[in-house]
C-alpha cells in the first residue's frame, strides 16, 4: 500500500460519496469510541462499507483492545482494514493477526512530547504483527489520541518511517494547507485527515478535501 489519501469521521452516504467523487482511497470509521459519541451509526457505516468498490475501501477506527472482539466488529461491518488506537498488547496484537490474516491491521503511534524512543521501540517489537503504522498526536488537554487536530514534531514521524519495516501512515492535524510539507519532510506511504477537512457543520467541505487529495497526489508524485 503506497501513497494513499484517507479521510476519517464518515458523517452519512453524501459524505462518502463526495469524498469518493474526489479521489479520497480509503475512508476511516471511527466507532465504538470511549466517548460514546460516533460520527455514524454501526448500520450506517456498514450500509456504505458495502457499497465501496476499489480503489476505494471502508477502514474500522477502533480502540477496542481484544483481538476477538476486534475481528468479530470487523466481519460485522463487512471491513478489511483495521485502524487500532488503543493500547492494545503486543500478544493482542499478533493473536489478531494471526486468526485474521485476512485484515490489514494499521497500528496507531501516538506522537507525545517526550515518547519518540518508546514509538520506536514500539515499532520494533510489533513490526510482524502489523502491516501499517499511522501516527496521530496526543493531546494532554483532553487526553484525545485521535482527530486532536494538533500537529507534533514531524521528525518523530520521519524517523518512524526510516526506523518501520512496514509501511507508515501520516496523520494528526493534517490540513490542505500542510500535508505537501509533512509529506516532502516525512516521506510517509499515506496521509489521513479528519477535522482538517471539516466545515463549521461539522461536514467535510468539498474545497477542502479537494485540495488536500491534489496536494496529496503531486508531492507524493514528486517523492518518486
Amino acid at each position: 500500500m503506497n501513497q494513499l489519501v484517507q479521510v476519517a469521521g464518515i458523517i452519512d452516504g453524501d459524505e462518502a460519496e463526495l469524498l469518493c467523487a474526489e479521489g479520497v482511497d480509503w475512508l476511516g470509521f471511527p466507532l465504538r469510541l470511549p466517548s460514546g459519541t460516533d460520527d455514524i451509526s454501526e448500520e450506517g457505516a456498514k450500509k456504505i462499507i458495502s457499497a465501496l468498490g476499489p480503489p476505494h475501501a471502508g477502514v474500522l477506527i477502533s480502540y477496542l483492545t481484544d483481538a476477538e472482539e476486534v475481528g468479530e466488529f470487523c466481519t460485522q461491518l463487512g471491513v478489511t482494514a483495521v485502524q487500532l488506537h488503543g493500547d492494545v498488547a503486543d500478544d493482542q496484537l499478533r493473536k489478531l493477526k494471526s486468526a485474521r490474516p485476512d485484515l490489514y491491521v494499521l497500528k496507531s503511534l501516538v506522537v507525545r512530547e517526550d515518547n519518540a524512543e518508546e514509538l520506536l521501540a514500539l515499532v520494533d517489537a510489533v513490526a510482524d504483527s502489523v502491516d501499517m503504522f499511522i501516527t496521530d498526536t496526543y493531546n494532554p488537554a483532553t487526553g484525545g489520541k485521535g482527530a486532536t487536530g494538533l500537529t507534533h514534531d514531524w521528525e518523530v514521524s520521519a524517523e518512524l518511517v526510516r526506523r518501520s519495516p512496514k509501511p507508515l501512515m501520516m496523520a494528526g492535524g493534517l490540513n490542505p494547507d500542510n500535508v505537501a510539507e509533512a509529506i516532502r519532510q516525512v516521506r510517509p506511504a499515506a496521509v489521513d485527515a479528519h477535522t482538517g477537512l471539516e466545515g463549521p457543520d461539522g461536514r467535510k467541505d468539498v474545497a477542502k478535501v479537494r485540495k488536500f487529495v491534489s496536494e496529496s497526489r503531486l508531492a507524493f508524485a514528486q517523492l518518486g
